[in-house]
């Protein structure tokens, strides 16, 4: 992000009042702020209730072409994406799909953002992939992991990322919890070197349970980030980071902006940021941004400038019941006018920080309560 006494002053002019439209294209490009979309929130979605979907083909196309259509006109400019989207039944990649996605994303004027890792959706890894306890099935996920930073070196992405969401167990001493993450390091490690030689950034994204019924095998960020930490030290590259998504943090109730701080401490990269919104401790509901507890929203878009975050903020929402294109428009609208609520509080951050010296709860909320109301 671009941070300086010259854009905070256009706040108060260029910015005054509540930012739509174009204006948020300029407030962006004052502050740097890089927003993306996961081509998966352009839709179509399905769950366990509708597993055909919410809508039919007639409807709403669900081609990956037709997806990157939609986050363009949604007025968004970067976008992720899921390896399995360039590969074939028996996890091959297809160099046709690559080749013309990447030409789709430079029609449309997309930046291809991030790459993750699909090692949940094929029953193949009903068991696990990287922590799985057959031997083939762990030497296949890693290889499609490691192909996904080849795929994602050519497609154009900055960042590669692993979620495992099949990795973890869903019954007490159903699993040996010191063999899994054993496993599960040292795949990120091999991953991480190969990302390193591509040049690009990797990252695990933490989330508490679902796939998994108890726990996943990074349930959490604070243990994503000594994984990090881990894999950085055996390697001796640091490379490896954290995707946070925000939604995630709510399943188990944390303060997302907490995360950030201790990451800066911890010397681990955020290597990307999942926009969207959970109730507390509830499941990953992946609703519009902006819909939530904006107080805690806004504290988290403080903390993103306060410790230096320079990457992107990526959508990863599951509208079920709403028209994609207005529910990307909507999460990028609302992010916009709590990012510019948190930029005023970091304008006013010398008065925040004389108020958080005193410990004196009430200080601290003179300062920020017109901002945010």
């Amino acid at each position: 992000m671009k941070v300086t006494p010259k854009a905070l002053a256009r706040l108060s002019t260029a910015y005054k009042g509540y930012l739509e439209g174009a204006k948020i294209d300029r407030f962006f490009a004052d502050f740097g702020i890089k927003f993306a979309a996961g081509h998966w929130a352009a839709g179509p979605f399905a769950d366990r209730f509708a597993a055909g979907g919410y809508t039919t083909p007639d409807e709403l196309d669900g081609s990956i072409f037709a997806q990157i259509k939609r986050v363009k006109a949604a007025g968004i400019k970067g976008i992720e994406f899921h390896e399995n989207v360039f590969t074939d039944s028996r996890f091959r990649k297809i160099p046709v799909v690559v080749k013309k996605v990447r030409e789709a994303c430079r029609r449309a004027g997309l930046t291809p953002t991030n790459m993750n890792t699909n090692l949940w959706t094929d029953p193949y890894w009903k068991l696990g992939s990287v922590c799985s306890y057959d031997p083939a099935v762990r030497k296949a996920a890693l290889a499609v992991a490691l192909q996904a930073v080849d795929i994602a070196r050519e497609v154009g992405c900055s960042s590669v990322a692993l979620w495992p969401g099949a990795d973890g167990w869903d019954y007490n001493f159903e699993t040996n919890y010191g063999v899994i993450l054993d496993r599960f390091i040292e795949a990120c490690a091999l991953i991480s070197r190969r990302a390193a030689d591509a040049g690009l950034k990797f990252g695990t994204e933490a989330k508490l349970h679902e796939p998994r019924e108890g726990n996943m095998v990074v349930a959490t960020t604070q243990k994503a980030m000594l994984i990090a930490a881990e894999v950085n030290r055996l390697t001796g590259i640091p490379n490896m980071g954290v995707a946070i998504d925000y939604g995630h943090e709510q399943m188990y109730g944390y303060e997302p902006a907490d995360n950030l701080y201790l990451a800066r401490r911890m010397g681990v990269p955020v290597v990307n940021f999942h926009l969207n919104n959970s109730k507390t401790h509830s499941n990953d509901e992946d609703r519009v941004a902006g819909t939530g507890d904006n107080w805690r929203f806004a504290d988290f878009c403080y903390a993103a400038i306060d410790t230096g975050y320079d990457g992107w903020f990526g959508l990863d929402q599951f509208t079920y019941r709403m028209e994609p294109i207005q529910a990307m428009s909507l999460s990028r609208e609302l992010f916009a006018n709590v990012m510019k609520k948190a930029l005023l509080i970091y304008k006013n951050r010398a008065r925040l920080k004389k108020a958080q010296a005193t410990g004196d709860s009430g200080r601290t909320i003179d300062v920020v309560k017109k901002i945010l109301i």
